[in-house]
């Protein structure tokens, strides 16, 4: 399926962040890992009149068999068919593989996410660059990643993993790449903190901010507390402008169907309306309440106008 003619509040990660990053506020970019989950995110955004960010990334078509067109299709279907006029942007996350990312630009993504950061500095760049330049070239934008942002899958160990981003090689790679978002390692972690305190280097972020002009992200944002992530949002010159929430909605899903373990697109499909609906209700409540206390986004669509 390819996406011709996109609803006008249908935005590339440029235009959203940017006007974050302007007003100080975050924008989430909601991971719901089951494509049945995709309205409840933007329902609550468009009820909290707040930008949203609905993504999906190479690692969910692995485990949770998320099919990134039938994904795409439920996104445009939900903004037509219930009226969505928030800006909304649909993203891939985290993906190494270049055939995957081309392949979300056909469908209909308007955001990639090209994730070299496990390789060599010089390296990351080349790959980076290879991508933006075929995803602009399709009016698509593109983060990428410096730095290594602790996980071990989606449970955390009491090791600290993370490389953090070097605020001269940030710059370096942002001219060199002409990315248009920077995902930063500055101390949080994707998962669920079992073991380690969450934590936020302001100081380096800082220094990042004022060397580099293009917006900031931060990855791991379950379960960091909301002052934390808030201050992040809030440093001078515009800090933190999109946040990548993931695992509280999968807790949140996995709490309300009384599971131990995750859920499969085909088990998505199986389950009785009612229960379906007990679910989106539950997760739609999250994210509202992050949207509210923890991004600072609630009535963020009127900057939009």
């Amino acid at each position: 399926m390819k996406v011709n003619l996109k609803p006008n509040n249908v935005s590339s990660l440029t235009k959203v962040l940017a006007v974050a990053t302007q007003n100080q506020f975050a924008v989430g970019s909601f991971t719901p890992r089951a494509t049945k989950m995709v309205a409840p995110i933007l329902r609550a955004a468009q009820e909290k009149k707040s930008a949203v960010i609905v993504q999906t990334s190479e690692r969910e078509q692995e485990r949770y068999g998320i099919n990134l067109a039938e994904f795409s299709r439920e996104f445009y279907r939900v903004i037509k068919e219930e009226n969505i006029t928030i800006p909304a942007v649909l993203h891939l996350d985290h993906t190494k593989d270049f055939n995957v990312i081309a392949e979300a630009i056909e469908v209909g993504f308007t955001s990639v996410m090209i994730d070299a950061s496990e390789q060599p500095f010089k390296k990351n760049i080349e790959i980076t660059k290879k991508v933006v330049e075929y995803a602009h070239s399709k009016g698509v934008t593109v983060e990428a990643e410096l730095g290594k942002i602790g996980t071990t899958d989606f449970i955390e160990t009491d090791v600290d993993e993370e490389l953090f981003t070097e605020p001269e090689e940030a710059k370096q790679f942002v001219e060199e790449t002409c990315i248009d978002a920077l995902a930063v390692s500055v101390g949080t972690s994707h998962g669920v903190y079992l073991v380690k305190d969450p934590k936020i280097d302001i100081e380096r972020l800082m220094e990042i901010r004022a060397l580099t002009s293009v917006p900031l992200v931060l990855h791991g944002g379950s379960g960091t507390p909301s002052e934390m992530i808030k201050k992040a949002i809030q440093i001078p010159n515009g800090g933190i402008s999109k946040v990548n929430i993931a695992t509280d909605l999968e807790h949140m899903m996995i709490k309300t169907l009384n599971r131990e373990n995750h859920v499969t697109e085909k088990e998505w499909s199986e389950l009785p309306t009612e229960t379906l609906t007990l679910v989106q209700n539950a997760v739609q409540n999250v994210v509202k309440e992050k949207i509210e206390n923890f991004l600072i986004s609630s009535d963020s669509a009127s900057y939009y106008v």
